[in-house]
This record gives C-alpha cells, sequence and structure tokens, in this order.
C-alpha cells in the first residue's frame, strides 16, 4: 500500500482494507498511523540490509571485489523488484517522510551504505577501480541508479533478468580499469596492445 500510494496517500483505512480488518483494530497493535509507516520504512531498510550481506556473506573467499559488486547489484535488485514491497516503499518514500519519523531508518540505511563503501573501497585497494574514478561517489551513483529502477521498472516490457545483466554489465564496464577488462578476456596487456596496433 505504501509503496503504491506514498506516505501522504496512504490511510489507515486503506491499509485496514488490504489487511481485511477494521480500521480501529490496526490501533491494537499500532498506536498512530505514523508508527506503523515508520516501522514499515524500518523493516524495508533492515531487510534490503541483511538480504545483501547474507549472499555477500556467501560468497566464496577468493570471489573478486568486481564480482562481489555484481553479487551485491544482484541481490539489491532481487528484493527490490521481485521479493519485497518492503523495500520498494522505503526507496519510493524516504524522501516524503518526517525527520523524526525516520531515525531507526535512517540508522539502517547508513549501515547498507557501509557495506557498499567496503565494496567499492575493496575494488579501489585491489586497483581493479578505474584510476579517474572516485571511490565514494562512483558508489554513490550505482546505488541512486539501483534504486530508481523501483520507479521505471515494468515485467511486461523488460524481463527481470534484463535488468540485472544490464546492471551487472553497466557496473563492471563502467568501474573496471582497463587492465582488468583485458585480464577478464583472458589477455594480457602487452597482448591486447599488439591486437589493437595489428588491427589498424
Amino acid at each position: 500500500m505504501l509503496s503504491r500510494k506514498g506516505y501522504a496517500g496512504t490511510r489507515l483505512s486503506d491499509i485496514a482494507d488490504q489487511a481485511q480488518l477494521q480500521a480501529p483494530a490496526i490501533y491494537y497493535y499500532f498506536g498512530s498511523r505514523e508508527e506503523l509507516i515508520e516501522e514499515v520504512m524500518w523493516t524495508g531498510a533492515q531487510r534490503v540490509r541483511e538480504h545483501v550481506t547474507k549472499v555477500l556473506d556467501e560468497l566464496p573467499d577468493d570471489t573478486t571485489p568486481m564480482d562481489r559488486i555484481c553479487a551485491a547489484v544482484e541481490a539489491h535488485l532481487h528484493l527490490e523488484l521481485e521479493l519485497s514491497d518492503f523495500a520498494t516503499a522505503v526507496i519510493r518514500n524516504s524522501g516524503q517522510m518526517p525527520e523524526h519519523l525516520r531515525t531507526r531508518q535512517l540508522a539502517e540505511e547508513a549501515a547498507y551504505g557501509k557495506v557498499w563503501r567496503n565494496l567499492f573501497q575493496d575494488l579501489h585497494e585491489d586497483g581493479q577501480l578505474r584510476p579517474d574514478l572516485d571511490p565514494r561517489t562512483a558508489q554513490l551513483l550505482v546505488m541512486g541508479a539501483l534504486n530508481w529502477a523501483a520507479e521505471w521498472w515494468n515485467p511486461r516490457r523488460d524481463t527481470y533478468e534484463t535488468v540485472v545483466r544490464t546492471a551487472q554489465s553497466l557496473v563492471r564496464h563502467g568501474l573496471s580499469s582497463r587492465s582488468q577488462l583485458v585480464e577478464e578476456a583472458g589477455e594480457t596487456p602487452a597482448t591486447a596492445a599488439r591486437r589493437r596496433r595489428s588491427s589498424r
């Protein structure tokens, strides 16, 4: 409900209808509309962080920093687009929420941001990030693009798999240093240079 109608448009009567309850019954669980919405926003932020962290924790120890970022991209989009209306509610309503209702949500978002900062820092320290890119700026741009998918994605037009594959390709080829891309293609930098010269 919150992901569709937004903070301003969501009424307790709407929520009660969705839950097949009488509106006054909601007050048995929550003291106010604001308390309920705050719980939804916090739960959504928590679920995003926990889901992506779980996926990363299950990767093999020798997974490269870039492959870890691509795994995080897929995990984030999977939860956002297919698994959780809570996650979509957070993404669509963060800017509408009064500040006093965002304390727990902001703490979760800060913890999630740290997960991504560490991913990009590892990429930078491993020499896989393009030297002309700032890790923090690149991280924020990637996260912004992933979050925005909730606004424009239409499953009747693009499959979820297409969105994930495109996002991972943009991240990998947009962030990777030239030497890293060459290495992934199975060439040494010297071999790649000779191939480029011979093709002229």
